[in-house]
């Protein structure tokens, strides 16, 4: 099976040597391959989230290597590595632009940029995709982004990030801004997306349900570290 990502002792430190120099990540080893659903827990300050800014090039690492897809990204700036990689954010209004319709934001990810026109043919597949989230948004295509509920643009933002199949699927705290229900449903609509798209995901979560109940591996961080790595 395809290795999809790799971390090569990765390290970080913030403010080094002032009062507030932080560790933020130790020497962290991972490697997923491909159609990996990996959910990572800890607590705050464990490095989670701070693994995934790693991975999508936030800001560069003091020492280490990261590999997506067999390539060597280590020394790409956040721009170019956004061609490997699919995001959705903690907060709902990350991701999507407010004062844009629907369609026009589907169409900015499929495009990778923006363009003006949207033919019938792509109309026509936003639909279809709207439709397997079962919130009726399909009917909805001209709606701004801005006036949705917080689970239906995280639902969108989902579709978003996975409509040109990326190499590798983060998904940063994405359901704890929601209602318990709400992120219920966002969670049954991520395991939908990853696995009828194949994709090889990484899903940071405070919740030991959440993780034990989605993906097929569970790690756990603790100051910087993998200390726990097991197969669902």
């Amino acid at each position: 099976m395809a290795e999809m990502l790799k971390l090569d002792n990765i390290h970080k430190t913030f403010n080094p040597g002032t009062i507030n120099e932080k560790i933020a990540l130790n020497g962290v080893n991972l490697t997923l391959n491909e159609g990996d659903f990996v959910t990572v827990i800890g607590g705050n300050g464990a490095g989670k989230s701070t693994t995934l800014n790693a991975i999508a090039g936030v800001w560069p690492i003091d020492s280490g290597k990261i590999y997506i897809g067999g390539d060597d990204v280590t020394k790409l700036s956040e721009h170019k590595r956004a061609k490997y990689l699919g995001r959705v954010f903690q907060d709902p209004m990350t991701g999507t632009a407010t004062t844009m319709s629907i369609e026009e934001n589907m169409a900015i990810a499929a495009r990778r940029g923006l363009s003006w026109g949207i033919t019938h043919q792509e109309r026509d597949t936003y639909r279809e995709m709207l439709k397997t989230l079962d919130l009726g948004l399909e009917d909805r295509l001209t709606s701004k982004v801005g006036l949705l509920s917080g689970g239906q643009r995280q639902a969108i933002t989902l579709l978003m990030a996975s409509i040109k199949k990326p190499k590798l699927l983060l998904l940063d705290e994405h359901t704890a801004a929601l209602d318990p229900k709400t992120a219920a449903k966002v969670l049954e609509i991520s395991d939908k997306i990853i696995a009828e798209n194949h994709l090889t995901a990484m899903m940071v979560t405070h919740n030991m349900k959440d993780a034990i109940a989605h993906g097929n591996r569970l790690i756990m961080m603790h100051e910087g570290r993998v200390i726990y790595d097991v197969a669902g």
